[in-house]
């Protein structure tokens, strides 16, 4: 069953955050106000290397007070590539550049009130350029074995929604390439 929406007006509006109230209508008829959270799109990439590891942030994200592991992401900015939106990101975000990158999944995390979505890609063969030149994003990097990914997230040391769909995403890709 499809919605209609008949209009849409802005309530707020930043760089990072665009809210709108639409004007719908709902398949039974009835028209409502709905809100929306209008965000950039995401990308993320999962750099795996020849020992079936990958290389992960330990990062403080401050809205929830949480420390986790998570994949180097970040925003697409505008009239960029998701491609190169993830390989800009990991390049900036932990010194390593990748070679090649193939898209692993495309996710939608809360399509019911936003329009963002995340791009999580996949590198074989990234190399260490450098220093990451993001200094705020990280305190430390590590190559993690692929076996451990499936306890850390029972301990709640993986919790980023784009991080979880990336690794769970590594971990059933059986494409040639793939572990």
């Amino acid at each position: 069953m499809r919605w209609t929406v008949h209009s849409e007006r802005v309530v707020h509006d930043t760089p990072w955050v665009r809210l709108r109230a639409l004007d719908v209508e709902q398949p039974d008829g009835t028209r409502t106000d709905y809100h929306v959270v209008r965000l950039r799109d995401v990308a993320v990439t999962a750099a795996v290397d020849g020992e079936r590891r990958v290389l992960m942030m330990w990062r403080h994200r401050f809205v929830t007070d949480t420390w986790a592991w998570e994949l180097p992401m970040g925003l697409v900015e505008d009239g960029e590539r998701p491609a190169r939106a993830a390989a800009r990101e990991l390049e900036e975000e932990t010194g390593w550049r990748a070679g090649t990158v193939r898209e692993l999944v495309r996710a939608e995390p809360a399509a019911g009130i936003t329009d963002a979505r995340h791009f999580v890609f996949r590198t074989d063969d990234a190399v260490r350029v450098g220093e990451p030149t993001e200094r705020n994003e990280s305190d430390r990097l590590e190559w993690i074995p692929l076996s451990r990914i499936g306890a850390m997230i029972a301990r709640r040391e993986i919790v980023s929604s784009a991080t979880l769909v990336g690794v769970m995403a590594l971990l059933l890709d059986l494409s040639p390439a793939a572990d």
